[in-house]
C-alpha cells in the first residue's frame, strides 16, 4: 500500500529479458534498511525488490504487469518516480494507492498557466467511467486531483514543487503514462453492478 506521494527519483541501469523481465534501478533509499521482498512503487507499480546494492535494487517483473503497463517502453537511462511502501503510523499525504496499474492513459496536451503546468490525458474508454472531477488518481505513482472530465480525456496540474520533486517536469504530449484508478470509486462502480 502507498500514498503516492513521490520520495525519490530513481533511474533505470539495467534491463534484462531472464524468463521475465529484470531492471536494475538506482535510489538515494538506504538500501541497508530495504530487504529483498520489499515492495517499491516504480512509476506506480508495485514491484518486489528480489537483489540488493549499495546505491540500486532489482526487481522482476512479470510479462502480465508489462502487459498492462508503460514498462514495454522502459529504457536504460529512464527518470522514475519511487515510493516505498507504508509502515503503520506514516502520514496518508495523498490517498490510498496499491501500485496495481489500471491501465495505461496518453499524455495529450501540455499547457503552462503561471507557475503551473495544465496536463491533459486520455485514459483508455473502459477505465474514463471510474474518473471525476475533484477525485483522485495516480499517475506513474504520483497522487493526483482531477480537474476536468470530458469524456476520456481528463485534466491534471501541476505546481512548481510536484514537477521539482518527480519526474512530471520531464513530460511530454504522447508519454504513455501508469494509471491507477481511486479504489472507492471502483469499489463504488462494483457495487453499483449488483446492487
Amino acid at each position: 500500500m502507498f500514498t503516492g506521494i513521490i520520495t525519490d527519483i530513481g533511474t533505470l541501469v539495467d534491463l534484462s529479458q531472464e524468463g521475465d523481465l529484470r531492471a536494475r534501478i538506482s535510489t538515494g533509499y538506504d538500501t541497508a534498511r530495504i530487504d529483498v521482498g520489499a515492495s517499491i512503487a516504480s512509476d506506480g507499480v508495485c514491484l518486489t525488490v528480489v537483489g540488493l546494492g549499495t546505491d540500486w535494487y532489482d526487481v522482476q517483473i512479470s510479462a502480465e504487469t508489462v502487459s498492462k503497463t508503460n514498462l514495454s517502453a522502459w529504457a536504460v537511462g529512464k527518470r522514475l518516480n519511487l515510493e516505498r511502501a507504508l509502515k503503520v503510523g506514516d502520514e496518508l499525504g495523498g490517498h490510498i494507492v496499491s501500485g496495481h496499474v489500471d491501465g495505461v492513459a496518453e499524455v495529450v496536451s501540455i499547457v503552462d498557466e503561471g507557475d503551473s503546468t495544465r496536463v491533459q490525458l486520455r485514459a483508455p474508454d473502459d477505465l474514463a467511467r471510474f474518473i471525476a472531477s475533484k477525485g483522485s488518481v495516480a499517475l506513474n505513482g504520483t497522487s493526483l486531483t482531477v480537474n476536468e472530465v470530458k469524456g476520456s480525456v481528463f485534466g491534471i496540474n501541476f505546481i512548481p514543487h510536484t514537477k521539482d520533486v518527480t519526474t512530471w517536469g520531464d513530460v511530454a504530449v504522447g508519454d504513455q503514462i501508469n494509471l491507477e484508478i481511486d479504489t472507492l470509486a471502483r469499489y463504488v462502480a462494483r457495487l453499483a453492478e449488483v446492487g
